[in-house]
C-alpha cells in the first residue's frame, strides 16, 4: 500500500505517460541504429531478425500493427553509420532511457547529482549496448540452424527437427534479455546504489506483470480492436502500441516504487531512504 500511494503522490500515470511517449518516439530512431549497425558489420537481415526479437514478448495484434511501418524502416537502405543523420538518430533513441531514469530516480526517491551531459553520454551507451545486444542475439538465432544441421549429421535421432527449438530459443533469450535489462536499469540507471536482493522483488514484479499485462492486453485487441479503427482511423495502429506502453510503463514504474517501499520498510530508525541508496552511507548519515 505505501508502493501504491507513493505512486500516485510521485504522478506515477503522468510518469507512465512520458515513458511510453518517449519509448514510442525512441523506437525508430533505434531501428535506424540498428540498421546502420548492421549494415555497418555487413548483414542487413541481422537488423530484421533483432526487430522481431524486440517485439517476440508483445502481443501479437500489438505488434502486427508496427510491423509495416518497422518493415519499412529495416529495408530502407542506410550508409551513414557515421554520419551526423545517424549520430541525431542516436541521440532521439536515447531519450526512452533518459526517461526511465526520470522513473526511477523519482521511485526511488533520490536527487540526481551527475550532470546533464555525462547522464546524456551514458544513456547513449546504453542505447549503442542495447543495439549491439540486439543484433548479437540475432546472430544466434540465425546461428541456431546451421548448428543444428551440424548436430544432425552425427546425432540425427537427436535432433529431428529444429522448429521447435528454434522458437523456444527466440522466446527464451527474448526473456533472458528483458531480465537482465531490467536489473541493469534498477541497479545502475538512477542515482544512488541498490543491491542486488534490494532490486529484485520489484524486477520479479515488472516482469510477470508485464506477461500477465500482455496477454490480457492481446486478448482484449483480439475482440475489440474494431473499436480504435473507428475512433482513431488511421491513427490506431500508433495509438494501440502506445496504450501498450503505456501499461507497461505503469507497471515498470510501480517496481521502483516497491522495492523503495520495501528498502524503506526495512531501514533502521533514524536512516533516510536516500541515505540507504547513497555509495557512502556512513559519511552520508554523519
Amino acid at each position: 500500500m505505501d508502493a501504491f500511494y507513493t505512486f500516485l503522490a510521485d504522478d506515477g500515470w503522468a510518469i507512465a505517460s512520458h515513458i511510453a511517449l518517449s519509448t514510442l518516439m525512441a523506437m525508430f530512431p533505434f531501428l535506424i541504429v540498428l540498421t546502420s549497425l548492421a549494415g555497418f558489420f555487413g548483414s542487413q537481415e541481422l537488423a530484421d531478425e533483432a526487430a522481431a526479437l524486440l517485439l517476440q514478448t508483445w502481443p501479437q495484434q500489438v505488434a502486427d500493427t508496427l510491423s509495416g511501418q518497422i518493415h519499412d524502416v529495416l529495408t530502407t537502405t542506410r550508409g551513414d553509420a557515421l554520419t551526423i543523420g545517424a549520430l541525431l538518430s542516436v541521440y532521439f533513441a536515447s531519450n526512452g532511457v533518459e526517461a526511465l531514469r526520470v522513473a526511477l530516480n523519482r521511485a526511488y526517491a533520490v536527487v540526481e547529482p551527475r550532470r546533464w551531459y555525462w547522464l546524456r553520454l551514458e544513456s547513449i551507451g546504453y542505447t549503442l549496448v542495447a543495439a549491439i545486444s540486439a543484433l548479437a542475439m540475432a546472430f544466434l538465432i540465425v546461428l541456431g540452424p546451421l548448428i543444428l544441421e551440424a548436430v544432425r549429421r552425427y546425432l540425427p535421432l537427436l535432433v529431428e527437427t529444429n522448429e521447435r527449438f528454434l522458437h523456444i530459443s527466440r522466446y527464451s533469450i527474448t526473456i533472458a534479455a528483458l531480465i537482465v535489462a531490467l536489473f541493469v536499469l534498477h541497479a545502475w540507471l538512477p542515482a544512488g546504489r541498490r543491491t542486488f536482493l534490494q532490486i529484485l522483488p520489484g524486477i520479479v514484479f515488472t516482469f510477470v506483470a508485464s506477461l500477465v499485462s500482455g496477454i490480457v492486453f492481446g486478448q482484449y485487441l483480439a475482440r475489440f480492436a474494431n473499436r480504435y479503427v473507428t475512433m482513431y482511423a488511421g491513427l490506431a495502429s500508433v495509438i494501440i502500441a502506445l496504450v501498450f506502453l503505456y501499461f507497461i510503463a505503469a507497471i515498470f514504474v510501480f517496481g521502483g516504487e516497491l522495492n523503495a517501499a520495501i528498502i524503506k520498510s526495512r531501514l533502521p530508525r533514524g536512516v533516510s531512504l536516500q541515505a540507504a541508496q547513497s555509495p557512502k552511507p556512513a559519511e552520508t548519515q554523519a
